[in-house]
């Protein structure tokens, strides 16, 4: 069994993890799931026995208050019709913002398609400060397990992602991503040794 599992769905984001990965992390797997929510859900019913999960990599901005390379915890994930708690999310936020990080937290919608336009507005108006494509299916499988999810912002409604600047913002991402992983570690830490 793994100590922490972190899930990712891009080579990029994998990448950024590893990098970011304590010497000391001896117990940790890093997971690629691929884009979107079937493939997420594919790689969730694969996951190796673990005692924490973890979600990250980039984001998308719905909130007009995130900007490119912000940190935003997850306090709950929307993914069609259910919201799943994410009990750990003050914990993370807090050895974040120790971290020197400055995370936001808030609300987190898992698509299966890029939102734009008109779908950005109607979940922003619903309280939604970021949207992803992979966390939904994952969090479900992590019900009654310590779970996080961690996103790094890429675009906003200002800054779309397939515009001008997208590699810049991306470079920005990776950094703060690899600045991520060494909490998520201590966090998996931590919480290993309160459930023991």
């Amino acid at each position: 069994m793994s100590g922490l599992v972190i899930c990712t769905a891009l080579r990029v984001e994998r990448r950024a993890v590893r990098r970011g990965l304590p010497s000391s992390a001896r117990d940790v797997r890093v997971v690629r799931t691929g884009l979107g929510p079937r493939r997420a859900a594919r790689a969730a019913a694969r996951l190796p026995e673990h005692a924490a999960l973890a979600v990250t990599g980039f984001g998308g901005a719905l909130d007009l208050g995130l900007r490119p390379g912000d940190v935003l915890v997850a306090t709950e994930v929307r993914f069609g019709e259910r919201v799943i708690r994410c009990a750990s999310a003050r914990p993370i936020a807090e050895r974040l913002t120790l971290a020197g990080l400055d995370p936001r937290t808030g609300p987190l919608f898992t698509s299966p398609r890029l939102v734009t336009g008109g779908e950005r507005l109607r979940l922003a108006a619903a309280g939604v400060r970021a949207v992803d494509m992979e966390t939904g299916p994952l969090a479900e499988v992590a019900i009654g397990r310590p779970f996080v999810a961690v996103r790094v912002i890429v675009d906003t409604p200002a800054m779309p992602l397939l515009r001008l600047g997208t590699v810049r913002r991306v470079r920005i991402a990776r950094s703060r991503l690899r600045r991520v992983t060494p909490v998520l570690v201590a966090w998996a830490g931590t919480t290993a040794e309160a459930m023991s």
